[in-house]
């Protein structure tokens, strides 16, 4: 009966937490939290569009008509994420751009670790081929699943603290 009692409290707290006022503090943290790391990715890639669209190259998955195009033009849609995280507009939209990137960041980065690339993810500036003891697949999976759980909780809970879509919408 204590047990069941103690249940319900855990449950009712974690509610609370969800539906409560405290949700939508949490949900400006989540929202500048994803906004810094679109925004340190985008600008550690910005200055030099050819060494990212070498690490996309380095994936081996994309025909080569296609690495140019994505590597110079995959650091303007994450500032573009950034910028749209801080102001809080477009909350939700732009929170499901960011896990369906991040989903395919995930996947590029297990099919390199499947298929024995040896390369650096190149997500934060850099990227390409690496000497085999250098990769860090796991943990770079385990970090983008992370910001993924960021994005799911924004594409759940858009309304936060401090943006223009609460503005707009007041």
């Amino acid at each position: 009966m204590a047990s069941q009692h103690a249940d319900r409290g855990r449950v009712n707290g974690l509610r609370r937490v969800w539906d409560g006022p405290a949700a939508e503090w949490i949900g400006l943290a989540v929202r500048l939290g994803l906004a810094v790391v679109w925004g340190w990715a985008g600008l550690a890639k910005v200055s030099d569009p050819a060494e990212a669209a070498q690490a996309v190259r380095a994936y081996e998955i994309l025909p080569e008509s296609l690495v140019k195009p994505v590597g110079w033009g995959l650091p303007f849609l994450e500032l573009a994420l950034a910028v749209l995280l801080v102001l809080g507009l477009g909350v939700r939209i732009v929170a499901v751009v960011s896990a369906v990137l991040l989903l395919v960041f995930i996947a590029g980065i297990s099919s390199a670790w499947a298929r024995g690339i040896s390369i650096d993810c190149g997500c934060f500036g850099g990227g390409g081929a690496v000497d085999e003891s250098k990769t860090e697949y796991l943990q770079e999976i385990l970090r983008d699943s992370g910001f993924l759980l960021l994005s799911a909780w924004l594409v759940l809970r858009p309304r936060t603290k401090l943006s223009l879509d609460a503005w707009l919408a007041a």
